[in-house]
């Protein structure tokens, strides 16, 4: 350690298992010395519920470590055995926090993965207040490591000179893709894969690659204008680890119909859809390789067309929306994805609905990727329009 410290440098670090009072003590005596933010993962077992600690260890981690820490990261559990009570609801993790922040902590974060909550809530206790961190209960085999993932990315990012609130709402980001994206290996539970977010990244200039050229397919067609509906089109691209709507790029301004053909309303980017992103983000849910979508008129000639071409189908009915469903803004295109690609057992080439009042039918066209969404539109106009010529 004074190696390291001394030849390299250190910006921040954590500790993790570090197993008896022997090892707690000496890791406290070279790192009180050295002023640079420290985190705490205060491991008392296993994934799997084995012991990794030996008697004395969590007094020594009370007694020596957590008075230095900038920041605690314990579970509920771990959170249990240093607050001297169960912690099981968000109330009484608050409770812990402050209890475990008292021992000379700057800030704790329960973690809410364990906590008999509907979401998975961390919570922060830094200068006396208290921040939430919400996200969706993952329902994944690949956990294995992702508390040490998140104390890691808390750590790297106060070594990037972020503060602690902003430290922990970055790490929970990164721990939630690492998650969701986990690597199915080994006979127990598979690793989090924590490299998701160096992939999503570089990813997002192919995704808007994708975007410009298939932007480029339908422009150069004019019978495209035909397809384009009330509200205007968008075309959508995620990345293959997306998450939420800011990894999802689009059209700001939409598709527009003019006179001699479509135009985009300006450059792709990320975070401008909501209604055809959701769609796309629920899809991927049940196929991860179907990462693009776009809006089109729809009516019986169009819907005709589509079949002709053997496109797989489904539709969901708005009318049948449930009235919590429709209190929320924009998660009506997610509940009905869903139903219809229920309904159909797989994702289908196309999703369509018939409006409600003051709503107007729409087919959200599937595919790939933003190219081969664009060459399906463009298969459906250039049918459509043949027909029409032939009438």
């Amino acid at each position: 350690m004074e190696a390291v410290v001394e030849d390299i440098g250190v910006d921040a670090a954590k500790t993790g298992m570090l197993y008896d009072p022997e090892t707690v003590k000496v890791a406290c005596k070279i790192l009180s010395k050295k002023g640079f933010p420290l985190v705490i993962d205060p491991v008392l077992a296993s994934s799997t519920g084995e012991s990794l600690r030996r008697d004395g260890y969590l007094e020594a981690l009370k007694e020596s470590l957590i008075p230095i820490a900038t920041i605690v990261t314990p579970n509920s559990f771990e959170a249990s055995s240093l607050a001297g009570f169960k912690v099981r609801s968000l109330e009484e993790a608050k409770r812990a926090a402050k209890v475990i922040a008292s021992l000379g902590a700057r800030a704790v974060v329960v973690k809410g993965g364990h906590l008999e909550e509907p979401k998975a809530i961390d919570v922060l206790y830094f200068d006396g207040e208290f921040t939430l961190f919400e996200g969706d209960r993952m329902i994944t085999g690949t956990t294995h490591g992702s508390g040490c993932v998140y104390s890691a990315a808390i750590t790297a990012m106060l070594a990037k000179g972020e503060g602690i609130v902003e430290a922990v709402k970055m790490a929970k980001d990164i721990t939630a893709r690492a998650l969701r994206y986990g690597l199915p290996l080994g006979a127990g539970p598979g690793p989090v894969n924590p490299m998701v977010n160096l992939y999503q990244e570089a990813e997002k200039w192919h995704v808007l690659k994708s975007l410009r050229e298939a932007i480029r397919m339908l422009e150069m067609r004019p019978e495209v204008a035909e397809l384009i509906p009330e509200v205007q089109s968008n075309l959508v691209m995620a990345t293959s680890y997306a998450l939420g709507l800011e990894d999802v790029a689009g059209i700001p301004g939409r598709i527009v119909r003019l006179k001699d053909g479509v135009r985009a309303s300006s450059d792709p980017d990320f975070g401008f859809s909501t209604h055809v992103a959701r769609t796309v983000l629920t899809a991927m849910r049940y196929d991860r390789s179907i990462r693009s979508g776009m809006n089109i008129r729809y009516s019986e000639e169009i819907l005709k067309v589509c079949r002709e071409l053997r496109f797989t189908e489904s539709s969901y009915d708005r009318r049948a929306e449930p009235e919590s469903i429709k209190g929320r803004e924009g998660s009506t295109t997610q509940w009905g994805a869903e139903e219809a690609i229920k309904r159909a057992g797989i994702v289908p080439d196309i999703i369509y609905h018939l409006g409600d009042w003051g709503k107007e039918p729409i087919i959200t066209v599937l595919g790939k990727d933003a190219r081969q969404v664009a060459a399906k539109v463009i298969r459906i106009a250039e049918t459509l329009r043949r027909q029409k010529r032939t009438e």
